[in-house]
């Protein structure tokens, strides 16, 4: 706790409203599966699975990397954010624009995509807006403010081309849609995620798993390379000149993330490998697949997508979430209690067991998700649904359980007699 700046992290409410909101997205997707089965998992262009992979892009993945933003940032990494205030407007706006792109795919209503298609790039705008500013004040931990920045930029693109395909769906504009889904989806799972995983991961890893971290130059090369690259990539896509460039930039920035988190965790000793140790590690060798069945897409079109968005992401911010929500926990009681009292540690507020319970639950029920993709048939991808209901309820309960550890403490303390 002597490494985190307590005094800086955010009234604890605000992050904690975005990390709440994943599991009930995750329950949502499993919903899906369970009503439309295998017809999600044939086509990228079905309407149910364009609902699909948004309820899991913006749901489960907006809400874990936004509300980690907000706490990581000035707990973790002393980056002092301002207006905060804004915050719970860009809860509302992420959650209420994800929820009409999604039900605008799912129902065919051109109302709901324009307005998803509005409401989402004012959510990235306003948390761009937060943080922006803040990581080009700060001093100190250049990669780490740089490779922020740089997602968060990649986020905002992300959401304007979003916004604009989903207007394009409402049949308000009009853009040459496989080309710019290509973009928008590279710079959403390259850009913004894997971006922000790997430049967060430089702290949290040495932090929170007791690894190493990876030589200065090689990180400062790998970022840079992923700035300048990407957005050259996405050019030669839209122009037609090249179309192999844009995969290959994501097969070697996600490959070479994936392996260097392998090879960071080699050197944490046993009695760290905690239940984050192993979400990473069976996240960075899903990722690893990911990226090897890219070349059989004309077999399993879907494959690499249910691998990276089925398993690997949701391990990795997952893993973290429940971290931070146990922490979160902890901050409030340091808050709330007087000093002189010996307060319950994180581990106590949400054991290791419960962490490692809900990391196999989801592992498993990504794992059927992409057992469904290769033997596409309606009861595997039902059983899936079920299996990620019963993983996100899971990851609910977890949150619920440190939430009640938390008020009986203040409960007790309040009532000492009792």
């Amino acid at each position: 706790m002597a490494r985190l700046a307590l005094d800086q992290a955010p009234i604890v409410s605000l992050p904690r409203r975005f990390l709440c909101s994943m599991p009930i997205w995750g329950v949502l997707a499993g919903l899906l599966l369970v009503i439309d089965g295998d017809s999600l998992l044939r086509s990228r262009w079905h309407p149910g699975t364009l609902a699909l992979v948004h309820t899991i892009t913006l749901g489960v993945l907006g809400n874990a990397m936004f509300g980690s933003l907000l706490q990581f940032l000035p707990a973790a990494a002393g980056v002092p954010l301002r207006g905060e205030r804004l915050g719970a407007w860009v809860h509302v706006a992420l959650n209420a624009g994800a929820l009409s792109l999604v039900c605008g795919f799912y129902l065919g209503s051109s109302v709901l995509l324009t307005l998803g298609g509005l409401l989402l790039p004012l959510a990235f705008l306003a948390m761009a807006g937060i943080i922006l500013p803040a990581v080009c004040r700060s001093a100190g931990q250049r990669l780490l403010r740089m490779g922020v920045g740089a997602s968060l930029v990649y986020g905002l693109a992300t959401a304007l081309v979003g916004g604009a395909l989903a207007l394009c769906g409402s049949g308000r504009l009009s853009l040459a849609m496989p080309k710019w889904v290509d973009v928008h989806a590279s710079f959403g799972v390259l850009g913004w995620v894997v971006l922000l995983l790997a430049s967060v991961g430089r702290v949290v890893m040495p932090m929170f798993q007791g690894t190493g971290v990876p030589p200065v130059k090689w990180h400062a090369a790998w970022l840079g390379s992923v700035v300048v690259l990407l957005p050259i990539a996405a050019a030669l896509r839209l122009s037609g000149m090249n179309e192999t460039g844009l995969p290959a930039t994501l097969a070697l920035f996600g490959m070479s993330f994936a392996l260097t988190v392998a090879w960071l965790q080699m050197r944490t000793t046993q009695a760290r490998r905690g239940p984050l140790w192993w979400s990473w590690r069976g996240a960075a060798f899903a990722l690893m697949a990911s990226v090897l069945a890219l070349p059989w897409q004309s077999h399993a079109p879907l494959l690499a997508a249910a691998l990276a968005l089925g398993v690997a992401l949701p391990l990795l911010v997952t893993g973290m979430a429940l971290e931070i929500v146990a922490f979160l926990g902890w901050i409030e009681l340091h808050r709330r209690v007087g000093r002189g009292v010996q307060l319950p540690g994180v581990q106590r507020l949400m054991p290791a067991r419960e962490r490692g319970a809900v990391a196999i639950a989801l592992a498993v029920a990504g794992t059927m998700v992409v057992l469904a993709t290769l033997y596409p048939a309606a009861w595997i991808a039902r059983a899936a649904g079920l299996l990620q209901c019963v993983a996100w309820g899971g990851v609910a309960a977890a949150f619920l359980g440190t939430r009640r550890r938390v008020q009986r403490f203040l409960r007790d303390q309040a009532n000492p007699g009792r």
